[in-house]
């Protein structure tokens, strides 16, 4: 898990700690630094001074030639424990005397070096000059000092300072273990809130607002948005609940309307017929035209009455929703339409179809609008209806594809609005309701439809309806 993603608790604990932990480091650091620099310089200045005392203290033995002067001389360095090698050398550069008295001489140098004191491994070495006041040089003093002593105070002072980090290390844990909460509780509070808003949809909980600081001014920005969201709620509830009751209301009222306008109408048509029959040789031929477009109408009203009823049946009279196998529905949909393809000599095909969760007799009924209105608004060639389904992560994509004279983009959204037809009555018949019927299916299926053509080189028709189905609300 990468940091951005971890809990904002553990975010705050990294945060304080890494910025603890880089500010002892640093200081820990510029102090063994110090102590390091420190060290080596008092270190070399001790030696420099007892390097010019031994110096000082030898002139007399280089002098007059005095070697077991200069050794008990020398021999005084056994009160400097770090004091490992010292030899003094005469003006020609021949050792006259060395410290300790048993030291092999090969451990010595073999002649002295440029005067001054350097570091050189482990050690500090240096040669002094040895000369008296306003003399000629008489030799040099080489000294060399062991600095173990200067690296062991040196790591203790490290192990000091690790101590020291370590400490304050778990003091800021411990501090900012107890005061990130100030920080994260808060804002983990309006996470939960948050949560639960969108889990169970209920507007009416608050934050509780625990400072006046930044948390203070966010937290009563939630609470407003939910209060606003809260009213806009209750009122987009009101809104659903009187649509519903309206769309009830309308869709009994256009049942009613419907079937009980079928018997008038039938009376209408059938009486119209039987004047014609009766009566039809005395009536000249502009009486016998104004009855066939009495019974013509009728015929018309009769067709419209029967769609709408069909209309507002989808969704008072659907069945539940069960396993459907779109194979056999489409079998159904060939025997309902073999007359209507045996007079345009169409070719209705298809590929493999899957089983989806829905209404058969509904379900046939949109295949059968979808391919019926292909036959019908075909071209020059032979009808050619191609019936496929593609699988999605959720839904199945069903596709009604065929050869017609096709729609113009314009027209892609009010085919599917009731009552709407793009032909003339005598060029295309129908009543404008058919495509109204298949977005109603669809939508209660819980899908969607829509339609891709390019005029004059066929239309497909999509819908999608979900895997997982449940019959949705209207």
């Amino acid at each position: 898990m990468s940091f951005r993603d971890r809990p904002i608790r553990q975010k705050l604990m990294a945060i304080l700690l890494l910025t603890s932990g880089g500010v002892l480091v640093l200081t820990c650091a510029a102090f063994l630094a110090y102590e390091v620099v420190t060290f080596r310089q008092t270190t070399l200045k001790n030696l420099s001074t007892l390097g010019q005392v031994i110096a000082a203290n030898t002139t007399a033995s280089l002098a007059f030639r005095n070697e077991g002067d200069a050794r008990e001389i020398l021999s005084a360095l056994r009160a400097e424990p770090h004091i490992v090698a010292a030899g003094l050398y005469d003006k020609d550069g021949r050792l006259f005397a060395r410290y300790p008295s048993d030291l092999p001489v090969a451990a010595l140098p073999a002649s002295p070096d440029r005067d001054g004191y350097r570091f050189e491994h482990a050690d500090l070495v240096g040669f002094a000059p040895v000369a008296q006041a306003g003399s000629a040089r008489l030799g040099t003093l080489y000294i060399r000092s062991d600095l173990t002593a200067v690296y062991g105070t040196l790591r203790l002072a490290g192990a000091i300072a690790a101590l020291v980090m370590g400490a304050s290390l778990l003091v800021a844990y411990l501090l900012s273990a107890t005061l990130q909460g100030t920080i994260s509780r808060p804002i983990l509070a309006l996470a939960q809130i948050a949560k639960g808003v969108s889990e169970r949809q209920d507007y009416s909980v608050r934050a509780s607002k625990v400072a006046s600081d930044e948390l203070g001014v966010l937290t009563d920005a939630l609470n407003q948005m939910l209060s606003r969201i809260e009213g806009q709620d209750r009122a987009l509830r009101r809104v659903i609940a009187e649509l519903e009751r309206s769309n009830k209301e309308l869709e009994q009222f256009a049942y009613v309307a419907s079937h009980d306008l079928q018997e008038p109408l039938r009376m209408v048509s059938s009486y119209t017929q039987l004047l014609e029959r009766r009566y039809g040789d005395k009536l000249d031929d502009k009486g016998r035209k104004f009855i066939n477009f009495a019974v013509d109408g009728a015929v018309r009203m009769q067709r419209l009455i029967n769609d709408l009823l069909e209309f507002s049946r989808v969704g008072t009279r659907g069945k539940p929703l069960q396993p459907v196998d779109v194979t056999r529905v489409l079998g159904a949909v060939r025997a309902n339409l073999t007359m209507a393809m045996a007079d345009a000599d169409a070719l209705v095909t298809h590929e493999d179809l899957p089983t989806v969760v829905g209404d058969e007799t509904q379900l046939v009924q949109l295949f059968q609008n979808l391919i019926g209105n292909a036959i019908k608004f075909r071209g020059t060639e032979r009808p050619h209806v191609h019936v496929s389904a593609q699988a999605t992560a959720a839904e199945w994509v069903f596709a009604v594809r065929d050869n017609g004279i096709g729609i113009a983009p314009e027209y892609f959204e009010r085919i599917f609005v009731i009552f709407q037809r793009l032909h003339a009555r005598d060029q295309y018949p129908g009543t404008g309701i058919g495509l109204a019927v298949c977005r109603r299916i669809v939508d209660r299926h819980g899908g969607r439809i829509w339609v891709e053509s390019v005029p004059g080189g066929g239309s497909t028709f999509y819908f999608a309806l979900p895997k997982q189905n449940g019959e949705q609300a209207l």
